[in-house]
């Protein structure tokens, strides 16, 4: 875990260190509680291509679809590009998706991949502890060759 955040203040290093640990606990399946804790307690915002989902309630709903549908998940973050003011920081994220799929009756699963483009809104957190993301919006999802469709 990185250091606290002194003065409530963002690092490009904090912000690259709060998504790659985002990403793993999504390609853990952790729990929710785990997951919740990389976000805002209020004000929570995360659009996908599936919807708009808002504060903990919406976390949650998202996430139970998504660790209930895609299975042996690889998150490789690309480029973290963060525009940093004080306690809140404008990100541009460009990470690679590659998981499974098992869409019923069908015989086998599908390998599906991906390239996202995604911008974030990140704070510093209460005190001054790791960042967290206040806003998470996923701007496009670029299929690999091969790639199953979504």
């Amino acid at each position: 875990m990185p250091k606290a955040l002194s003065a409530h203040r963002l690092t490009e290093e904090a912000v690259r260190s709060l998504a790659e640990r985002w990403y793993a606990a999504l390609d853990r399946h952790d729990g929710l509680e785990e997951v919740k804790k990389f976000v805002v307690d209020d004000g929570l915002e995360m659009r996908f291509p599936e919807g708009t989902f808002r504060g903990h309630s919406g976390i949650a709903q998202w996430y139970k679809a998504v660790s209930h549908r895609f299975f042996d998940e690889e998150h490789t973050v690309t480029g973290v590009r963060a525009d940093i003011d004080g306690a809140e920081a404008r990100v541009h994220i460009s990470v690679n998706w590659q998981a499974r799929v098992w869409n019923p009756p069908a015989a086998r699963s599908e390998w599906l991949g991906f390239d996202a483009d995604q911008t974030w809104v990140v704070v510093a957190g209460a005190g001054g502890t790791d960042p967290l993301i206040k806003t998470y919006i996923c701007n496009a999802l670029e299929p690999m060759p091969g790639s199953a469709p979504l």
